[in-house]
């Protein structure tokens, strides 16, 4: 018997990420422009058009200056992470 894992939560992920950018007080333009990523990036992961790559979350990690798992942390909001007791 196969046993998946639980599916991960994207619409966490890019709830994080919008709300580090705003806290900031950045629009698109400067956190692309920080960040290295470009402009289109930032937004299609926000609006939830794509999930990235671990080097783009390495990279916005960076830029705020958060641990990465502060960030893709989130992919385990609706369930128990792995690793955790009793999981």
């Amino acid at each position: 018997m196969t046993i998946l894992p639980p599916d991960p939560d994207l619409t966490g992920l890019r709830v994080v990420l919008a709300r580090l950018r705003a806290e900031r007080g950045w629009t698109f333009d400067e956190l692309a422009e920080r960040s290295g990523l470009a402009r289109r990036t930032l937004i299609d992961l926000e609006h939830g058009r794509t999930s990235g790559s671990v080097t783009t979350w390495h990279a916005l990690a960076h830029t705020f200056d958060v641990p990465i798992e502060h960030l893709l942390g989130a992919l385990c909001d609706n369930h128990t992470p792995p690793g955790t007791p009793g999981s």
